[in-house]
């Protein structure tokens, strides 16, 4: 991925706002990616600095890995899970632009 794309995919990231989650298919698609998955490595790199908790799967279940403090930081910003499901129906951000 061109660094172009890496700045592009940080600052979607950086632009969902609190108690909003957007997927990674979302992002991907905003940023003109192939796939998803080069939002999650963009995340997994360098993405320490950024709201990474607003970013999910399409099913709304975090990864396991990540389900706990992902699902505690969200609830912290007022988006509430049933269970461990986010509904992108009620809480899914759409990108003003």
């Amino acid at each position: 991925m061109d660094e172009m794309a890496h700045e592009r995919v940080r600052d979607l990231v950086a632009s969902v706002p609190a108690g909003w989650v957007a997927t990674y298919g979302d992002i991907a698609a905003l940023a003109g990616l192939s796939t998803p998955r080069l939002v999650g490595r963009v995340l997994k790199e360098d993405g320490h600095d950024l709201p990474w908790h607003r970013i999910v799967p399409a099913t709304g279940i975090p990864a396991p890995h990540l389900r706990t403090e992902q699902l505690e930081r969200l609830r912290a910003e007022g988006v509430l899970a049933d269970g461990v499901r986010i509904s992108l129906a009620r809480y899914r951000w759409q990108d003003p632009q």
